[in-house]
């Protein structure tokens, strides 16, 4: 997960999704929006022991729905588990096809220009 100082945390704080039950937080992730084509699913993490049982789905959803409600035409990624994407209708794509990202955040991350993540791309819908 790329790095991110507490003030663009704070900066960005509306973007961001929470799983909670029963008080406790079990995963969260954020819909970054860059224009009506494209927005961009980031900071998926989910608790070890919520693994398994819906919750990225749930997270990924909520991506979804509010990429929709925003009018935005698709949603991207850049993560370690292409599959689980997959899964929830992403395809792979190459990482080049991806300048706002590219030339924004990755400059940015210590793996550049050597990153190891997979991009992927759905259609909203």
């Amino acid at each position: 997960m790329l790095y991110r100082p507490t003030q663009d945390i704070y900066d960005h704080l509306r973007d961001f999704f929470v799983y909670e039950r029963d008080g406790d937080i079990g995963g969260i992730t954020a819909l970054h929006v860059w224009g009506t084509e494209l927005a961009e699913i980031r900071s998926l993490a989910v608790r070890e022991e919520c693994r398994g049982a819906g919750v990225g789905r749930l997270l990924i959803e909520a991506c979804m729905e509010e990429a929709r409600t925003l009018g935005v035409k698709k949603v991207f990624a850049l993560t370690y588990r292409a599959a689980f994407f997959e899964k929830l209708g992403f395809q792979t794509l190459d990482k080049l096809k991806l300048p706002h990202k590219i030339w924004g955040d990755c400059l940015k991350c210590s793996r550049f220009p050597n990153c190891d993540e997979t991009a992927v791309i759905r259609e909203v819908g």
